[in-house]
């Protein structure tokens, strides 16, 4: 039995979004010409980029040779300020967003504990860290309480939001055949939601555990307290050596910590 040979396959170019190429090529060009416009609309100083470059090297230099003994003490006070608060705010924040992501659920909650625990997210997720924390360094203070505030305000926004997303997502007849039982509103949560929802929650918890140390860095620029102020007296001496150390240290944490973090997601999965 003889078979008809099968046509050679053509390969043909997937479409594009813009069928016509005048089209195409008019706004690409427009891009090209926004981008040099918006490019020439740019402040820069270029002879201070030019003296800039020596102070970089200076400062790559110092990240190599860097000099953990003679601000050790600033040092270590700083390091254990940003590990306190990251913990502290992690832990807390944590605690507090479980009932505010349950809320903002739109599947289990009604629609008016829906819309305030919305309405929280949207205020939590609308300043970054560093503008909260200038708040409360005025409100409260140069000192890691201020830090420990603003984390914690900032993991509430980012664990609530992503917890409720998830919430929503579920698969509804696990949930449905636990209330079919006659089971109570916590008992479909505990039962339900809760297994679905836990190995997402942890992972979001340690992932968070990571930003607040990064943010504890940062933060501790503006005063709240943590390894960022001395990293930022440092800078300002010109001690880059001392920078060095610090970013080192901080690069080392993230890891362990990333590293951890991995090992106990998998645990928990």
């Amino acid at each position: 039995m003889t078979g008809v040979a099968a046509a050679p396959r053509q390969w043909r170019r997937p479409p594009v979004l813009i069928q016509s190429r005048l089209w195409r090529w008019i706004i690409y060009g427009g891009a090209l010409i926004y981008f040099l416009a918006a490019f020439g609309t740019l402040e820069i100083n270029w002879q201070r980029v030019y003296e800039g470059l020596d102070r970089g090297a200076r400062f790559a230099q110092g990240f190599l040779l860097p000099d953990f003994v003679t601000r050790a003490n600033d040092i270590w006070r700083g390091m254990v300020e940003s590990v306190t608060m990251t913990v502290c705010s992690t832990i807390v924040g944590v605690l507090i967003s479980i009932p505010i992501g349950l809320g903002a659920a739109r599947n289990l909650a009604p629609a008016p504990v829906y819309l305030l625990c919305r309405s929280i997210i949207a205020v939590s997720r609308a300043f970054q860290e560093i503008v909260i924390a200038i708040l409360f360094v005025a409100m409260f203070g140069f000192g890691p309480f201020a830090g420990f505030l603003t984390l914690s305000f900032a993991t509430i926004g980012f664990l609530s939001k992503l917890l409720a997303d998830d919430i929503e997502e579920i698969d509804e007849s696990q949930a449905e055949a636990t209330r079919a039982t006659g089971a109570t509103w916590w008992q479909i949560v505990n039962y339900g939601i809760q297994p679905q929802v836990m190995p997402r929650l942890v992972g979001l918890s340690l992932y968070r555990l990571d930003i607040n140390f990064r943010e504890s860095a940062v933060i501790g620029i503006v005063g709240a307290g943590g390894i960022g102020a001395t990293l930022n007296t440092s800078m300002q001496r010109y001690d880059y050596n001392t920078a060095g150390a610090i970013l080192i240290l901080i690069i080392i944490l993230v890891m362990l910590a990333e590293y951890g973090s991995s090992h106990i997601r998998k645990w928990v999965q």
